[in-house]
């Protein structure tokens, strides 16, 4: 055990952990008011869930054997017989790696929740979490992360999860809405519950990312530092980007805005963090924004899909351009591990190519089998919340709870009630003088 990379890792792991929550204030400030607890609660739910199906299946079948490059196998169900104590190439545990692994498995599903929020019913959305971590998550991440997986041995570069987490769950976001169908009644574009908020939920996940994409290193080393400065300088080209187009379309700069594209700006720099230079990592965070920008502000309209918190515009979309440009930006100056260099570093269009399948490939696979789960689970339980439900909030009618207990405080006071009920019965002593002026006259008060 190498006891500075592993000590690395634990902290990598906890930080990619405290993005969930972060998440979860981040969506839960931009619904109304009637929607927050569903929508928190949808979000850090995936925490329990998706660690239980980690320990039961998913590191089995995302890490242990081979089926057809595509799968792993269950020889390790319920982590038995797994060796704790080896070691990877980085001499961290392989305790540590899986747990660093499990963590990933908790945010990605996560992400597509934004695209929902407000009218599918919690019991459909947790039976999809479970089908989709097993049938498409685990999948991808033998794919794309295991030395056996298709992708890998096509020689796709994805340093910290831009096909595994952004691109499958911004599709999945996409595929979800497209069933689901659009909010019966909108909500005004502008009607947030939290503004304050979506910039805290904006920050943790900041931080975390650090862990999510620094940490993909598995190591102290110029790779971890390289993917820490790179994501730093992505994200900051991508805010100021986002900050001056909505200046340049509606003449003012808004905080969801400036926070969306920074959320652009971390999505579009991980499959890339640690394997291009500064420059690079200007330029992805750039194209990333300009694109998710151009498709929630021209083509979603179009498209006509409800994806509520445009988790496809800044997922979907970011993580495909991060994957693609990689295939430019790469250079084995900045990571000598890699086979060849990107298209601007001389190393022709043969890797551009493979990012690009592979992108194809994610995006595809995604599509269909996340659209044979809907249809599978449809037939077990509704999908949907009634009108009624909708037009109530989801707060209410999935959790019998409410975000802001103070508003029904300030009906119950300012509704007319008896005086015995309105005031508390030590105070009564004083308030008779209040409510009987022939009192008060005739005490002098």
């Amino acid at each position: 055990m190498n006891l500075a990379n592993t000590a690395f890792i634990l902290v990598a792991s906890i930080l990619v952990l405290f993005m969930t929550p972060g998440l979860a204030f981040f969506y839960g400030g931009l619904v109304s008011e009637k929607n927050v607890v569903n929508t928190m609660l949808s979000v850090f739910i995936m925490t329990g869930v998706a660690i239980l199906l980690w320990v039961f299946l998913g590191y089995s079948l995302a890490f242990s054997g081979n089926v057809a490059g595509i799968i792993g196998n269950l020889h390790h169900v319920f982590m038995a017989g797994v060796n704790w104590a080896s070691v990877t190439a980085t001499h961290i545990p392989l305790g540590a790696y899986s747990l660093f692994q499990m963590m990933f498995a908790i945010i990605t599903p996560a992400l597509f929740v934004g695209a929902v929020v407000g009218r599918i019913r919690f019991k459909f959305l947790l039976l999809f979490l479970i089908a989709w971590s097993v049938c498409i998550y685990y999948p991808m991440v033998h794919l794309v992360w295991s030395p056996m997986g298709l992708l890998a041995r096509l020689g796709v570069l994805d340093f910290a999860g831009g096909t595994v987490v952004h691109i499958n769950a911004g599709v999945t976001a996409l595929v979800l809405s497209a069933w689901l169908g659009p909010r019966l009644a909108k909500d005004h574009p502008g009607q947030h519950y939290n503004l304050p908020w979506v910039l805290l939920g904006t920050a943790i996940l900041w931080i975390g990312w650090y862990g999510f994409n620094a940490g993909s290193a598995l190591a102290v080393n110029g790779v971890a530092l390289q993917a820490a400065i790179t994501s730093t300088v992505a994200t900051a080209t991508a805010m100021v980007v986002w900050m001056f187009l909505d200046i340049w379309t509606t003449g003012k700069p808004t905080l969801v805005g400036v926070c969306t594209g920074t959320l652009c700006g971390l999505v579009g720099i991980t499959p890339a963090a640690g394997y291009v230079t500064v420059l690079g990592s200007v330029a992805i965070g750039a194209v990333a924004t300009l694109a998710s920008y151009g498709f929630i502000q021209v083509l979603k309209p179009k498209l006509g899909v409800d994806d509520a918190l445009d988790a496809f515009g800044c997922h979907g979309v970011s993580g495909t351009v991060g994957s693609i440009l990689t295939g430019v930006f790469a250079t084995k100056t900045i990571n000598p591990t890699i086979a060849e260099n990107g298209l601007a570093y001389g190393g022709g269009w043969h890797l551009l190519g493979i990012q690009i399948l592979a992108t194809g490939i994610t995006i595809a696979l995604v599509a269909v089998v996340g659209s044979l789960l809907i249809v599978i689970l449809r037939q077990l339980t509704p999908m949907r919340v009634d009108a009624a439900e909708e037009a109530m909030g989801l707060d209410k009618g999935e959790h019998g709870e409410q975000v802001d207990y103070t508003v029904g405080l300030s009906e119950r006071l300012t509704t007319f009630q008896p005086d015995q009920e309105r005031y508390a019965q030590e105070f009564k002593g004083q308030l008779q003088h209040l409510e009987n002026p022939q009192a008060n006259h005739l005490s002098g008060h």
